[in-house]
């Protein structure tokens, strides 16, 4: 197996050049691309068969790094990302600096500050959001594991991480919560 430092440079490198991988998340195995990519974002719902009308979130390695993709951040987020025991989405209103087909059609995006080191590490080095949604067909049950990816899948990604492959621990979605600019919270997934 490679090394931990040249499996993010290469991961990044592929990010760099427009490509989607699969990446570990502090969730599920994750596709992932630019989140400023149209095009890269455009492959992963093909790659998906998924309509560009369900929206997918992003990862950032730390929450100051929201307030660049959100117009606000509302006072209250602050707050139940302290309090979160697990891996929490907040839904912002107001996107931007985001690809265009990446944003909802209501102006708002998922981000999750990602606590897993690989994950966490790839978006520091990476400096800009990256896109996280599970690596299954739409409608397909989630990959717990590494080895539940499906090839065809696997075969569309530009880089394909080696850290954690082996790992056979399970991990559960995020809860997911609507943030509106009013603070109001909308729990989409628990």
């Amino acid at each position: 197996m490679q090394n931990y430092q040249q499996d993010i440079r290469q991961a990044v490198a592929a990010l760099e050049a427009g490509g989607v991988i699969l990446y570990p998340t502090d969730t599920v195995w994750g596709l992932g691309c630019d989140a400023a990519n149209a095009e890269a974002v455009a492959r992963i719902y093909a790659i998906k068969q998924r309509q560009e009308s369900k929206s997918m979130l992003v990862l950032v390695d730390c929450p100051q790094r929201m307030a660049v993709y959100v117009d606000t951040v509302p006072d209250v987020a602050w707050d139940l990302m302290e309090l979160a025991n697990k891996p929490l989405t907040i839904i912002y209103d107001g996107a931007r600096n985001l690809a265009p087909n990446l944003i909802a059609d209501d102006g708002s995006i998922g981000i999750r500050v990602t606590a897993e080191q690989f994950s966490r590490d790839l978006c520091a080095r990476f400096r800009r959001p990256i896109v996280s949604t599970s690596a299954n067909i739409s409608g397909r049950p989630t990959p717990r594991t590494f080895a539940e990816i499906p090839d065809e899948i696997i075969r569309q990604c530009d880089y394909v991480v080696e850290y954690r492959r082996n790992d056979n621990s399970t991990r559960q979605p995020s809860g997911i919560i609507k943030l509106g600019a009013d603070s109001r919270v909308k729990i989409i997934r628990p």
